[in-house]
């Protein structure tokens, strides 16, 4: 049984591999439609209790800026990553002046809080990085990556417990797979995913003509409020010593998208 089940669970691994928008290997035991699916449910119920404590898009100016900028990204999103173009894009605004963060689920379902804006006096530029950072981690379905990580710890465990079955452990084995699954699913994106969506998002934004210096400064920024309280942001975040340095190394090549001023269709929201 043993045997067989090791057999059934290496096969399952080999046919649930894809390759993510830069040419990586991904494990994908879930798929980016489920993950969409599961995002759609995720984001309302997030949403629902902030929205009856009027924290959700109660600041009508900011909400404009955040929508301009943000659609002008789903814009260029959507041209360079045809796939994303019916995924019913929407960005809140959570009227949180304590919480720097902001986050993309799968399928375009984003939110960004004040304490990012106001604590960091981010401007449109750096807003614009850390929203292109957050689209291009559902572009590269890093959230199925995530649950697919998650159901691979799940199902690694089951067959611990199969494995020591006559033994004390099994039951310990076996407890434990809800556990591991919902951990795995809140665990931080990995440094390979983080730098991803670095690069994706850094040549987003400066084809929707957002300065990529910014993408320095704002790390900066993020590092100065790290002295005092690690921002939320950055708990989902790894922050490698090098990031800055290799944001710094793209810049160059950026500046030739930013530089070429044309008209920038904001998608609606």
């Amino acid at each position: 049984m043993k045997r067989n089940f090791i057999i059934i669970i290496t096969l399952f691994f080999i046919t649930s591999c894809a390759s993510s928008p830069t040419g990586r290997n991904q494990l994908m035991l879930v798929s980016p439609e489920q993950a969409i699916s599961s995002s759609k449910t995720a984001y309302v119920e997030t949403l629902k209790p902030l929205d009856v404590e009027g924290k959700v898009d109660n600041h009508p100016e900011l909400t404009k800026r955040i929508k301009l900028i943000t659609g002008r990204l789903i814009t260029q999103a959507i041209k360079q990553y045809p796939f994303a173009k019916n995924w019913g894009w929407q960005v809140k605004v959570i009227d949180d002046p304590k919480t720097i963060n902001a986050w993309c689920m799968a399928g375009g379902k984003m939110a960004i809080y004040t304490g990012l804006i106001n604590e960091l006096n981010a401007t449109n530029d750096e807003i614009a990085q850390v929203m292109g950072h957050e689209i291009s981690h559902a572009l590269a379905h890093h959230t199925a990556e995530q649950m697919s990580i998650a159901m691979a710890t799940q199902v690694g465990i089951m067959g611990i417990g199969l494995a020591v079955k006559d033994s004390k452990y099994s039951s310990m084995a076996l407890s434990g797979t809800a556990l591991a699954a919902s951990l795995a699913i809140k665990l931080p994106n990995s440094r390979t995913a983080e730098s991803e969506a670095d690069r994706m998002g850094i040549e987003i934004a400066a084809k929707s003509g957002y300065n990529p210096n910014a993408a320095v400064t704002l790390w900066q920024k993020m590092d100065k409020a790290n002295k005092d309280k690690p921002p939320e942001f950055l708990s989902t975040h790894p922050n490698p010593e090098n990031r800055q340095a290799t944001l710094k190394s793209l810049i160059p090549k950026m500046m030739k998208y930013y530089q070429q001023k044309k008209e920038y269709p904001v998608y609606p929201l």
